[in-house]
């Protein structure tokens, strides 16, 4: 993968499978490889509707653990 998708659908899957099949170790590691903010990606996923967990290492829609 050469970069991280634009659409919030997209990108969310891409990165839960990133963190998921154990490419990058965290969120930080990600971004960073991407070149993208950690903080920036979180508030784009959560005007979307996903927010990330750190328990469970992945992005999450709002609400679903409640």
């Amino acid at each position: 993968m050469d970069h991280l998708p634009n659409d919030a659908g997209m990108l969310v899957s891409a990165v839960n499978m990133l963190l998921r099949d154990e490419e990058y170790d965290s969120l930080q590691a990600l971004c960073y490889a991407f070149d993208r903010d950690p903080a920036e990606l979180c508030r784009h996923l959560a005007a979307h509707g996903y927010v990330y967990s750190e328990s469970q290492h992945q992005f999450r829609p709002e609400g679903y653990d409640s």
